[in-house]
């Protein structure tokens, strides 16, 4: 698992004129190539009249899954510049549909491609990019005379308290990035002479947006 990565905050739209014709941006966050492929049937549906709904997806922790479709667009206009401003922003699991309704005015290969490009990076803006961490949950197990001075430690430390139980002891449960789990341990064990009970618990991704 990766310990951190980019990607879309979720689904968002975004339209943009150039030369009178429309280019609308529709981002959304897909880990399979499933749904990747259904948000794109989704938006075609929707906009089953425009001239073209060109699109891109970047899927998987090494981006092992690309592809691009220009649908109908000259080859090489479309689908690549929209998949590029995805791998310039380094963003992974992440899909975008640019649907174009034609002005009258032809922008030739270069236009479209710079046309493309803008409608994606505009619409990815407009959505929100968020950072991933990996973070590693830890459980304190300490009495309640230790709470205080636990609770004002880690609101004062780069640690992020999930929450607090209140058992026969007070189990403290705090978010740890991925590698910092030794030097969390050592803190908790000096903060509590120890006597802490530090147990690992389970890792997730937390989301920051940036």
């Amino acid at each position: 698992m990766l310990t951190s990565y980019y990607t879309v905050k979720g689904y968002g739209e975004h339209e943009i004129t150039i030369q009178k014709s429309r280019f609308i941006a529709y981002v959304e966050r897909a880990t399979t190539e499933e749904e990747a492929q259904q948000f794109i049937e989704k938006i075609k549906k929707q906009h089953w009249n425009a001239t073209h709904n060109c699109s891109a997806y970047l899927i998987g922790e090494h981006d092992q899954i690309q592809k691009a479709n220009d649908d109908g667009e000259p080859s090489g206009t479309a689908g690549v510049p929209i998949l590029e401003v995805l791998k310039k922003r380094h963003l992974k699991d992440t899909v975008v549909v640019i649907t174009r309704y034609f002005g009258g005015i032809k922008l030739g290969a270069g236009g479209l491609i710079r046309a493309y490009g803008s409608a994606t990076s505009e619409g990815l803006n407009a959505t929100g990019i968020v950072e991933r961490k990996l973070m590693q949950q830890i459980h304190t197990t300490i009495d309640y005379t230790w709470l205080g001075k636990i609770e004002n430690e880690l609101r004062s430390s780069h640690y992020q308290l999930k929450e607090i139980n209140y058992l026969d002891q007070v189990e403290v449960i705090t978010y740890v990035a991925s590698g910092e789990e030794e030097q969390f341990t050592e803190w908790m064990t000096n903060l509590t002479n120890g006597q802490a009970e530090i147990a690992l618990g389970a890792e997730e991704y937390l989301e920051m947006e940036i």
